[in-house]
């Protein structure tokens, strides 16, 4: 059983690393602040695992399927242009393996496992958490598509977004989610959904800054 003080802090440091970030990129600062990216995500992982109760190697494999997705749908995309479009990453996600950050990988997982637990909340029908979980994924990228190449992250050719790109999110997004939820893992919901409002907010924040 979770401690709700485990899961105050849990939350406390989620908000403190989000406002911190927004005001730090907003400062004169922001290269300092941009180059953390990769600490951020880390963050989220170290929070994630930290309030589950039952850490196991399930644990590890449920972690590991919208990790290696990521890395090798990442892969495809970045060195032939498949699947995504034409796009290469910029070097404030840290360093990379094949051209793919490792922390695009680790954000993979984390956003699998943030928009599944909110899935959860919607609907009990497996294939259907998959699919949501798969479309909220999407519009997270939507969203994000928009600051990637400001923060330095990625940036698509002629810096056009193709349509493929999002149609390519839901399904390999509503693919990882469904063998993520085939594993079955007991994360703790309010961190995740805390994690998935805080990176709304924040890259939304630079949708109107």
């Amino acid at each position: 059983m979770i401690s709700k003080n485990k899961i105050a802090i849990s939350i406390f440091i989620i908000w403190l690393f989000n406002i911190s970030g927004i005001l730090g990129i907003l400062s004169s600062n922001s290269d300092w602040f941009l180059k953390l990216t990769p600490v951020n995500l880390s963050m989220y992982v170290i929070l994630i695992v930290w309030n589950i109760d039952d850490v196991s190697k399930k644990l590890l494999l449920a972690f590991s399927i919208p990790f290696f997705i990521g890395f090798i749908t990442e892969y495809l995309g970045v060195n032939y242009g498949l699947i995504f479009g034409s796009y290469s990453y910029g070097e404030n996600l840290g360093f990379k393996i094949g051209g793919v950050p490792f922390m695009i990988c680790v954000n993979w997982a984390v956003l699998t496992i943030i928009t599944a637990d909110l899935s959860k909340l919607i609907h009990k029908n497996t294939v259907v958490q998959s699919l949501l979980g798969g479309f909220t994924m999407m519009l997270l990228d939507i969203m994000i598509e928009v600051s990637a190449p400001r923060f330095d992250f990625w940036e698509f050719e002629n810096n056009i977004i193709p349509l493929k790109n999002y149609i390519a999110w839901f399904i390999i997004g509503s693919i990882a989610h469904y063998l993520y939820h085939r594993i079955k893992i007991k994360t703790n919901k309010k961190v995740s959904i805390h994690i998935f409002v805080a990176i709304i907010i924040f890259f939304f924040t630079f949708l109107i800054v």
